[in-house]
């Protein structure tokens, strides 16, 4: 791969805005249009300005070209024909009541598929207008048009993140094959691509994914192929295949073109361009074309190097498939079989000397030494029949297990899984922009601006604080935001350490805000901010906390490496890490709770409390200061008696799976956890497959809790016990753990005069749900009698007055026998004699 420095000057074509631009067929001209009204026509070859086609529409959005006319489209919805011969507008070709979005032309130029927001895509002949091809039924409004080679077939990308197949042979499209999961879900005038792009050999096209790679998928069957992958760090906004199909030019959001060969799916040359987002490629000389956002097109000659260059004047190569149904084209030929033999007998590796051992018998081990054609670098296991001597390979599944240095080892090194380090709250980058931070306080989000950021801090109550916005040098990844103050951190670069900034809400001093640096080679992995103290961990596995103030308070090594992430309430410190690896290759996730201002530890490398393959989602302390957790299974759970060293354990508040508006599988949605607070789970709902919320702001919702005791009962009426039974079970449960967190806070803490006043509450809330209990169980017959004792047993009443009714609903009943038996623990409970 080479990096290439050198750059060519960029022509101001445009204003700042969506610019696109198409080489005619021949080669001879190229043709921009952007968001003003002049249409720029570009001669090959000549350095003279271009021809400029004035009084066009505005806000251009596609341009489409043939060798003696284009078209072009616009946000008024019309598609309109030039001539490149006079150089003059020639007709309307069609009109749409929505924006068009795409034109893509047949390769023999009649046909003319048209784009736009409605829920159809028009196919016209340019010949005759009238003549006119619809398809109808499209979910969502198409993004992006490809016409196959042959013309044959319409690849239609729409923004609901499905790419569907037409097979225009006939006067009625019909639908061919829809691909699901390729590409994501995209707005109609984003800038990113889900474009799918022919291979000119037609047997398969390339589309972008989620991930930033780029996926090959085959016509035919639709299955998956090779894949151009690790090159972008940003969203793809362009990607096409050279002439011959040898070579893929990718532009990304991270500033770089990537040209790819496509036989090996190896970057070839990396160029520095920052807001390509289309790209075109000559269709005969080596020249490369592409426009940036801001309008400015470049024309790249001896775009490729003269080794790179050689890839151009190949014949049509075929699109990189895992199994190449080509017997031979250009370089990738799969040889033929001789004998049952990969390769010729004549072409075989002769052997040297003496076999003395097992290794000179079987031929050479290396790799090196081989000359297949396929190579299994994919794990697919089509290669493990016959060697290249016509030998059966050896298979662990076989049985035998040989020295690793007589036979070649079949696995890699194992590494255990880890949990990764995450900021809770905070979301990846979508397009130029990411939340930093979600909570009750308000949000935090930044924007990418290419040379720097810009951050908004805004409150969700604006009678007491007041949003800000500021210019962000430091290109801060993580913040933290409550009523007292929002934190920052960014990660270290070649000239800066990683940074702390803490910017405290108000203050009576002069300077408020305080920044301090990490020591050279440490990057943050997570931060906290609470009432009391900043708490950051960094790579090197130190937690270092300070005061509101910037003042060191403590730096200590956590016993858990990596570290996971961190979150703090008052005066506590919650930090998770990776422990020991378990049964099944992956590290367990544990965690610390200490009072940093009583030098306490309260838990000390506990087990976090996770499925199976499940991971945290998010971190933090409720409204009372439990510590809350939300994995990806959906279900929020909250450790209970954490104060006390070795007592704490997590228990389940609300399995969001079996929340009653999922019932019948008639919604898809996930939940993005925000906080706990008032006995309610505040929450982002996720639509349609998003794991992360984005912009507009999301709206907040809140659920109450619901503990999984068992599956819920079916509704009877004609006989309520059956439903309200376990109803009221959990019920009892939740509540009981509700008492359980406030009485641990009261014993902890100097509880005031409404804590207790609570606490009492709670009490009498949980004897009155055992008291609705019993009235259920006496409902159903005398045979429960046992279980309507224990729950009596339940109680707490300290006045004996719900004892006293616990009888008297037994009495109405008629249930003679529990009423004596209530009676006498009645008694016991007076006398003090009630046995624990």
């Amino acid at each position: 791969m080479t990096s290439v420095t050198q750059r060519v000057r960029g022509r101001p074509a445009h204003p700042n805005g969506p610019t696109f631009l198409t080489y005619t067929p021949d080669g001879t001209k190229l043709i921009t249009a952007g968001s003003n009204n002049v249409i720029r026509v570009y001669t090959t070859g000549s350095d003279g300005e271009p021809t400029n086609i004035d009084d066009c529409s505005e806000n251009n959005t596609a341009v489409a070209a043939s060798n003696s006319f284009f078209l072009t489209g616009a946000e008024d919805g019309s598609v309109c024909v030039y001539s490149l011969e006079t150089y003059l507008y020639d007709r309307l070709l069609t009109r749409c009541t929505l924006p068009i979005r795409d034109i893509a032309l047949s390769p023999d130029g009649i046909w003319a598929a048209v784009a736009s927001d409605e829920l159809e895509v028009k196919i016209v002949d340019t010949r005759d207008i009238v003549n006119v091809l619809f398809i109808r039924d499209l979910p969502k409004p198409p993004k992006h048009l490809s016409f196959h080679p042959s013309g044959s077939y319409l690849a239609v990308s729409c923004t609901d993140g499905v790419v569907y197949l037409y097979s225009i042979t006939t006067e009625d499209p019909t639908l061919s094959t829809k691909f699901e999961g390729l590409v994501r879900r995209l707005e109609s005038d984003d800038e990113k691509s889900s474009r799918a792009s022919w291979h000119p050999d037609g047997r398969a096209f390339a589309v972008p994914t989620a991930t930033r790679d780029v996926q090959v998928v085959s016509r035919d069957d639709g299955e998956k192929q090779r894949s151009f992958s690790g090159g972008h760090m940003g969203d793809i906004t362009a990607l096409a295949w050279s002439p011959n199909g040898a070579m893929l030019a990718t532009a990304a959001s991270d500033r770089k073109i990537l040209i790819w060969e496509t036989a090996t799916q190896k970057i070839m040359a990396r160029y520095d361009y920052a807001g390509v987002i289309n790209i075109a490629w000559h269709p005969q000389d080596n020249i490369f074309s592409f426009v940036t956002s801001e309008g400015e097109l470049f024309i790249y000659p001896n775009f490729l190097s003269s080794d790179n260059a050689q890839h151009l004047q190949r014949p049509l190569q075929p699109a990189p498939f895992i199994h190449d149904p080509l017997s031979e084209t250009s370089g990738n030929t799969r040889k033929s079989l001789t004998n049952g033999l990969k390769r010729p007998l004549g072409d075989r590796t002769r052997r040297k000397g003496t076999p003395d051992s097992l290794d000179d018998i079987l031929g050479p081990q290396s790799e090196g030494e081989e000359d297949d054609f396929v190579e299994d670098d994919d794990g697919a296991g089509y290669l493990d029949d016959i060697n290249g001597y016509g030998k059966r390979r050896y298979n662990q599944a076989d049985g035998f297990e040989g020295p690793e240095g007589k036979r070649r080892a079949t696995h890699q090194s194992w590494q255990p899984r880890i949990h990764q380090s995450f900021q809770p709250g905070s979301t990846p980058w979508r397009g130029n922009r990411r939340y930093l931070c979600l909570n009750l306080t308000g949000f935090v989000w930044t924007v990418d601006q290419d040379t720097h950021h810009t951050v908004t801090v805004e409150f969700y109550d604006r009678e007491f604080h007041r949003d800000f916005h500021f210019t962000d040098p430091y290109l801060y990844d993580k913040a933290c935001l409550n009523e007292y103050g929002t934190l920052f951190s960014c990660p270290p670069t070649k000239d800066n350490p990683a940074t702390v900034f803490y910017r405290p809400h108000e203050t009576w001093t002069s300077r408020a805000d305080w920044r301090t640096q990490l020591p050279a080679g440490e990057d943050v992995t997570a931060i906290s901010l609470s009432d009391s103290y900043v708490v950051v961990t960094t790579s090197t596995n130190y937690v270092r906390v300070f005061t509101l103030f910037g003042l060191p308070v403590k730096v200590y090594r956590q016993k858990s490496s990596p570290t996971v992430t961190c979150a703090s309430w008052h005066d506590y410190v919650l930090t998770m890490g990776n422990g020991p690896i378990s049964g099944d290759g992956s590290s367990t996730l544990v965690y610390t709770i200490e009072n940093v201002k009583r030098d306490e530890v309260c838990q000390s490398e506990d087990v976090v409390a996770l499925p199976r393959y499940s991971q945290i989602k998010s971190v933090f302390f409720s409204d009372q200061g439990d510590p809350c957790i939300y994995d990806s299974a959906g279900v929020l759970l909250v450790l209970q008696h954490w104060r006390t060293p070795g007592q704490a354990r997590w228990v389940p508040l609300l399995d969001t799976k079996t929340l009653d508006r999922l019932a019948g599988g008639r919604k898809e949605e996930t939940y993005w956890p925000v906080a706990v607070a008032q006995d309610k789970f505040h929450c982002i709902i996720l639509k349609g497959g998003d794991q992360y919320p984005y912009f507009p702001k999301p709206l907040l919702s809140e659920f109450d809790f619901r503990i999984p005791c068992r599956t819920a009962a079916t509704e009877d009426p004609s006989n309520p016990g059956v439903s309200e039974g376990p109803r009221l079970e959990e019920c009892y449960v939740r509540s009981s753990l509700m008492m359980s967190l406030l009485e641990d806070l009261i014993l902890a803490t100097n509880a005031n005069y409404s804590q207790k006043t609570e606490l009492s509450r709670r009490e009498v809330e949980v004897d009155k749900l055992l008291l609705q209990l019993l009235n259920v169980e006496c409902r159903e017959g005398e045979e429960k009698g046992m279980k309507a004792l224990e729950v009596v047993s339940l109680m707490r009443d300290g006045s004996g007055k719900l004892l006293e009714a616990a009888g008297k609903v037994a009495g109405r009943y008629g249930r003679t026998v529990l009423q004596d038996k209530i009676n006498e623990l009645a008694e016991q409970r007076l006398m003090g004699m009630d046995e624990e």
